[in-house]
């Protein structure tokens, strides 16, 4: 136990480094944050509104739509304090609050791309099988379980991280309340609450990445088998979308926490987190949707104005 005052609340520092650019970073950030809500919010619509879209690709979407709204809200309100106060104090039990929805979202993210890939890997490589494996009652169950696996593995971490006190430094050189300076801040043992988080972090990212990487090597090898070029066109671009957006998370992610200097460059990890943070649920709804033509049809059908009666056909 070190000596001290006990910590009632964090000091978030956001971006220091822009004195002058706080007025244009602060819009940038808010249509951001506004387009983010917007293009998710638009994807659960039009699945929930448009039937032919109710499939179990689009049922993971919706998940990871929804998950996504929730994930950037946790965080970039806040970041949004930062430019406009001198001072973005955040109270402890706030603070350990926005950590536990921040880990939780992220963590069930993995489990939710997953998850997609495996229904991709069935609809290309297990097409005349599909119907009968990939089930409402299976779609639901994977929904489910990666919601919940999510939720306990960060939850019991959490458990142990708020019966801590906390007397050390209170300023957190972050956008939002991350778990390494909330553990300096700790006056109590952390030894048991960093193994736990680093056998979660080895467990989740590299054997969801491990499953990811297995089945898209199966529907890599599936589609070159297939004899036409129009065939294996229209078989990549059921997954081109999904396989953009694993990339996009993936590789920020393993290069914020599992390459070899992630602990000695913690300004380049902030930066790279804003990628993770701000601007994949900003390009997602893009992403899937861009090439998407059962999409784009359901958008247009949805901005079509009804024709007044007597109109003619």
């Amino acid at each position: 136990m070190r000596n001290g005052t006990a910590i009632t609340e964090f000091i978030l520092l956001g971006f220091p480094g822009i004195h002058g650019l706080q007025v244009p970073v602060f819009t940038v950030i808010f249509v951001i944050y506004i387009l983010t809500l917007a293009g998710n919010g638009l994807i659960i619509a039009l699945v929930w509104a448009e039937p032919r879209l109710h499939t179990p690709m689009y049922f993971f979407l919706c998940n990871l739509s929804f998950l996504e709204i929730w994930y950037t809200t946790t965080v970039l309100p806040k970041l949004l304090e930062t430019f406009v106060v001198a001072r973005t104090a955040i109270c402890t039990p706030c603070c350990l609050l926005q950590s536990f929805f921040h880990f939780f979202l992220g963590t069930t993210e993995f489990f939710l791309l997953t998850s997609m890939s495996f229904d991709r890997y069935l609809a290309i490589c297990r097409p005349l099988r599909y119907p009968a494996i990939m089930t409402r009652s299976l779609c639901l169950q994977l929904a489910l379980s990666s919601w919940g696996v999510g939720f306990a593995i960060v939850f019991c971490q959490t458990i142990l991280l708020i019966q801590l006190p906390f007397c050390g430094d209170n300023v957190i050189n972050h956008f939002y309340c991350d778990i390494g300076p909330i553990l300096k801040a700790a006056c109590g043992e952390t030894s048991t609450l960093e193994l736990l988080g680093l056998l979660a972090t080895v467990l989740v990212i590299p054997g969801s990445l491990l499953f990811t990487v297995i089945s898209y090597a199966s529907i890599l090898s599936t589609i070159l088998k297939i004899p036409s070029a129009p065939g294996r066109q229209k078989a990549f671009s059921t997954c081109a979308s999904h396989l953009t957006v694993v990339s996009l998370f993936y590789g920020a992610i393993v290069f914020m926490y599992l390459r070899p200097t992630a602990h000695s460059s913690f300004k380049m990890n902030k930066v790279v987190s804003v990628l993770n943070t701000i601007l994949t649920p900003l390009l997602n709804p893009f992403i899937y949707t861009i090439r998407n033509k059962e999409v784009k049809e359901a958008l247009r059908k949805a901005m079509a104005f009804p024709k007044t009666p007597g109109h003619a056909e």
